[in-house]
């Protein structure tokens, strides 16, 4: 899923210095909760299954700023509300 990640964007032009960065991590203390992406600054914790919930993710949150309700993993003490 990374790969694909990586890949949309890229078509997207979302890709490059200062911009958006797609990086591999360990579970993250997460293990239990399956695949998990963060989107920083903001701390946003999601699970995902498959590609749509990525592309959901990226075009939701990543582009128009809205938090993808359905994926987010709740935080304790997360400034995300």
């Amino acid at each position: 899923m990374q790969e694909y990640a990586k890949k949309r964007v890229r078509e997207l032009g979302l890709s490059g210095p200062a911009q958006i960065r797609i990086n591999k991590a360990g579970c993250l203390d997460r293990c239990e909760q399956g695949p998990v992406v963060v989107v920083y600054p903001q701390g946003v914790w999601y699970s995902y299954i498959d590609e749509a919930d990525i592309d959901e993710i990226i075009d939701s949150h990543l582009v128009g700023g809205k938090i993808v309700e359905r994926l987010l993993i709740p935080q304790e003490n997360s400034l995300v509300t």
